[in-house]
């Protein structure tokens, strides 16, 4: 079966746009990132990845409406297309098998 090959950046900035499930712009995905894993990045690098993963086809956007906080500027949203949601399923269901051959010696503290 021919996998889906993200970066690590690209995965969870994919996985975050799912999460916030049509609430995700710059700067909601900018906090969520932040939030669940402590990285503070720019708002140029998590523009640029959402570009790419929009070119890619994993993502789609839309222009919001203008709102006042932001100047009368409108927000441009982000959402899953049906490609990244298949992507999604394809890494978790990697990762898991991944997980499942990992010996469980190697996974005990000491």
């Amino acid at each position: 079966m021919k996998r889906t090959n993200l970066g690590e950046f690209e995965e969870i900035v994919l996985l975050i746009v799912a999460i916030l499930d049509g609430d995700a712009y710059g700067a909601t995905i900018n906090q969520e990132l932040e939030r669940h894993t402590g990285r503070k990045v720019t708002f140029g690098t998590v523009h640029n990845t959402l570009i790419r993963l929009e070119e890619k086809g994993f993502l789609t956007s839309k222009l919001g409406g203008a709102t006042a906080e932001r100047g009368g500027r409108r927000k441009r949203i982000f959402v899953v297309t049906a490609l990244g949601s298949r992507a999604i399923n394809d890494i978790q269901q990697l990762r898991n098998e991944l997980w499942q051959m990992v010996p469980a010696h190697f996974l005990k503290l000491t």
